[in-house]
């Protein structure tokens, strides 16, 4: 059958099947079940207006428990289970959580992970809300925000594919098609070379770490000084603190490299083979994801600064305040709740990742993630208690994140 009739004769039975369930459900519970007739009328039409919102949710609740309940008892079943050859299963209770946690590519997934997740997150918000700043200051705006969220569009693995084109790599004797190895062999280690590969790097991650002290410093400043004698909510101290402790590690990180981008010996006039570059790679796979969210996060983001009032901002400026206190003091403020579930949603995206790392280095040359283990070990080692097992490991750092979205949502609804 063609593809394209397929899918139009799906489309049909599914909307069909939807109208026909909510169309005749309810001649069956008004005429059938709760007929509003005879002496009971007023109390069947009670009764039926308080099933009828539970009969509406039923093919959500139904679809919510085969899809996502079931496996989540099943995977927990398997992760305790081992197979046996001959396709039984044997109960080893923590066995395979132990050998999982006995196997260095395991905390390689995870420390990867961790990287990914202190990275991504921060670089995608950051880099969406300067966009969504600086887009809405000029005229061809709508233009630039078309331009930046146009990656959204494209799948993990497209964008997997277009970035290892960039990385690249030829023989000397070839062209060069990495966009990346091409800018690479023009450096020569003269003055130039100095310029862009020292100095130029030297004073982003300065800046770098200024900002994110800065930004450290906003989150952790309410619970040493807190202003006008009110208190932080218990809630979100323990976001605070991370949020602090992150942005100090990321400072130190950033000031160690400053130290290393002037002592390291460039190897100039060697292609490079970047996804095989220990640590490093684990960054040029990053960057791939932040491409694609950065839109996203420059959507939401700039939406909630069209949000906030006018009236703020130009008290802000007839009191003399400049451009920057009036971005980090009076808008950042307004909309930090908004910056958090940017946040946290794109950290949700960040520890289920594997289409990237699959499709660009294959958990090879310490580039492993928990998404791309749990393959490994379900698909190729057909290990299905300790893929299992790395299955529960994401669903558990996924969940606090999860319940914290919920949450806020229903705080900012009340």
């Amino acid at each position: 059958m063609n593809p394209a009739l397929q899918g139009l004769i799906t489309i049909i039975i599914g909307v069909g099947g939807c109208v026909g369930y909510f169309y005749f459900s309810n001649v069956f519970l008004d005429k059938v079940l709760f007929p509003a007739r005879g002496p009971q009328a007023g109390r069947n039409i009670n009764r039926a207006n308080m099933i009828r919102p539970w009969l509406f949710l039923f093919p959500a609740l139904a679809a919510l428990g085969l899809y996502l309940a079931y496996p989540v008892v099943e995977t927990l079943r398997l992760s305790l289970t081992k197979r046996l050859p001959g396709g039984g299963s044997e109960w080893v209770g923590l066995a395979n959580y132990n050998q999982m946690f006995a196997e260095p590519k395991f905390w390689e997934a995870l420390s990867n992970n961790m990287m990914w997740l202190i990275v991504v997150p921060a670089a995608a918000t950051a880099f969406g809300l300067l966009a969504a700043q600086l887009t809405d200051r000029i005229k061809w705006g709508a233009v630039a925000k078309s331009l930046i969220f146009m990656p959204m569009a494209i799948s993990f693995v497209g964008a997997a594919v277009i970035f290892k084109l960039i990385y690249d790599t030829r023989p000397l004797d070839q062209a060069q098609i990495g966009v990346l190895n091409a800018v690479w062999l023009q450096f020569n280690g003269g003055p130039m070379s100095f310029f862009v590969l020292r100095i130029v790097p030297a004073v982003l991650l300065v800046a770098f770490a200024g900002i994110v002290a800065y930004v450290g410093w906003l989150f952790v400043k309410p619970m040493i000084q807190p202003e006008g004698g009110r208190k932080v909510p218990a809630a979100t101290m323990p976001l605070r603190v991370l949020v602090g402790l992150a942005a100090i590690w990321l400072v130190f990180l950033s000031l160690r490299s400053v130290i290393g981008v002037f002592g390291y010996q460039f190897p100039y006039g060697v292609a490079q083979n970047w996804l095989t570059i220990p640590f490093w790679n684990n960054f040029f796979l990053m960057v791939v994801l932040i491409w694609i969210q950065t839109g996203f996060a420059m959507v939401i983001l700039s939406a909630a600064l069209r949000g906030i009032p006018e009236e703020t901002i130009e008290a802000a400026i007839v009191d003399g305040a400049n451009p920057f206190q009036i971005f980090f003091k009076i808008k950042m403020p307004q909309i930090i709740g908004t910056i958090v579930v940017v946040w946290t949603t794109i950290t949700i995206t960040v520890l289920k990742v594997f289409d990237i790392v699959f499709a660009m280095s294959n958990g090879q040359w310490q580039t492993q993630v928990l998404a791309n283990y749990m393959y490994d070990k379900l698909f190729r080692a057909l290990d299905w208690g300790v893929g299992s097992a790395s299955a529960m490991i994401i669903m558990l750092l996924v969940s606090p994140i999860l319940v914290w979205n919920v949450y806020t949502a229903r705080k900012e609804m009340r």
